[in-house]
């Protein structure tokens, strides 16, 4: 089975040797996105809310730019500089989300790319 890169504008560019995602059949694996603006590729402004948005709104970008959506997210990984922020995640996850929701771990972590709180990644599973 052949490997498809995904790629969009309305995502953060890739900041290093990597896809924004990968698609291998019907399963995209999301690489991870943190809290960037992607026209300007600065973390966005605001509080951990408004950073953890920014970061759903990235991946739900790539998704649609594979042929999903965030509905189709089966895996999905949360990495956490403050594991109190694990309460404000789940708030928003059901803006974002509705049943059943995806598998995930929520994981915390001494620090992130850019200094920033909060990085996601996930696995979707497009269906035919």
């Amino acid at each position: 089975m052949s490997r498809e890169v995904i790629h969009t504008a309305d995502a953060p560019e890739a900041i290093g040797t990597y896809s924004q995602a990968i698609k291998v059949g019907d399963v995209v694996y999301l690489s991870g996105q943190i809290p960037l603006v992607p026209e300007t590729m600065t973390v966005i402004e605001g509080d951990f809310a408004t950073q953890a948005r920014r970061v759903f709104d990235n991946l739900s970008a790539v998704a649609k730019a594979a042929g999903g959506s965030l509905q189709d997210v089966v895996k999905l990984n949360i990495y956490l500089t403050d594991l109190s922020y694990f309460g404000t995640v789940n708030e928003i996850m059901a803006e974002y989300f509705q049943q059943p929701y995806p598998a995930r771990a929520a994981i915390g972590v001494a620090s992130l790319p850019k200094g920033v709180p909060v990085e996601m990644d996930a696995v979707l599973h497009l269906s035919s």
